[in-house]
């Protein structure tokens, strides 16, 4: 007999010491060696797998699949300490990763969102505070939720009005000026923070407890707030369920950018190169990719290659 939650742990610790981070996974499993617990199972088994699947709300393929994927590495993983746990089929749940169709928030749902995010009770109300920033951050400078997450205090810089992102995607840095009115609101928000807990921690967001906000917590907060507000379907034990993400609010920010440059008669390819980096994307086809994703953008490039097309026949 294999003890699952301790094997789970020096699974990780081998993983990451090859570098793997782990950090979806980890929790993925972490919520599968307790389901197999409450069961009283001691063996990993696909038929396991699919009674753990039973248990969640709607979920989009995608998610299935990592869920899927990451189990099975560990049953593998199990497999070599002991062949009682199952070698599970690799195309149990097969899924071709697609970029998802952004979904772009109007100025009223943002509002409403940001309204329900302060509307959060806790003991303390910094729990509203703290959502409703994030939330309202992203969409105001399109940064990415984990990079808003991990931001330090020092990394915010309220007098000069710029955030020095240290922890982006694939290891990126970047500096990201904010408005005036997102320095004003940064600068309550932390206010009321230090008020209540000093300045003893680092990071710039935290939770009503003191401690740091979590990625699963912003995610449920903003599932269980579109569901409120009509923006996907309310689910059964808490669950998610399907529709707008936070991530789209970054969509948003990019969308939104793009369009004004061409409603304004602003040259994008002239641009796109500012909205890549400010974005903190590797490339600028990266950014050229919701010109294609998004139907008014597709449009008003259209619209502008005819005109500029017209234009070069009379010269």
């Amino acid at each position: 007999m294999t003890d699952l939650s301790f094997e789970l742990d020096r699974y990780l610790a081998i993983r990451r010491s090859l570098g793997h981070r782990l950090k979806a996974p980890e929790g993925i499993l972490r919520r599968f060696v307790g389901f197999a617990a409450a069961q009283g199972a001691n063996h990993i088994t696909t038929q396991l797998f699919l009674q753990w699947h039973g248990t969640f709300g709607v979920a989009s393929r995608e998610t299935w699949a990592q869920r899927y994927t990451a189990v099975r590495l560990f049953a593998r993983w199990m497999h070599g300490l002991d062949s009682t746990h199952e070698l599970m089929p690799a195309r149990l749940m097969p899924y071709r990763h697609r970029r998802t169709r952004p979904y772009i928030y109007s100025e009223e749902q943002i509002r409403s969102i940001l309204r329900e995010a302060s509307a959060l009770r806790s003991r303390n109300g910094l729990r509203g505070a703290s959502y409703s920033v994030l939330f309202g951050l992203i969409a105001v400078t399109g940064l990415r939720v984990s990079e808003a997450l991990s931001l330090n205090v020092s990394e915010v810089d309220l007098d000069a009005g710029i955030i020095t992102v240290l922890r982006g995607k694939f290891g990126g840095e970047r500096l990201v000026p904010i408005e005036e009115t997102t320095r004003h609101r940064l600068w309550e928000y932390a206010s009321a923070r230090d008020r209540l807990f000093g300045q003893q921690s680092k990071r710039f967001f935290l939770d009503d407890q003191g401690g740091l906000l979590s990625s699963t917590g912003a995610r449920y907060n903003f599932a269980n707030i579109c569901q409120k507000i009509g923006l996907r379907e309310p689910q059964p034990r808490h669950g998610h369920g399907r529709g707008p993400r936070i991530h789209d609010l970054r969509h948003t920010f990019a969308v939104r950018t793009l369009i004004g440059w061409y409603r304004s008669g602003m040259d994008p390819n002239r641009e796109m190169i500012k909205l890549t980096t400010y974005l903190g994307h590797t490339a600028p086809a990266w950014t050229y990719w919701y010109i294609e994703a998004v139907p008014e953008l597709l449009e008003l490039a259209s619209k502008r290659a005819d005109t500029y097309a017209s234009e070069e026949d009379l010269s």
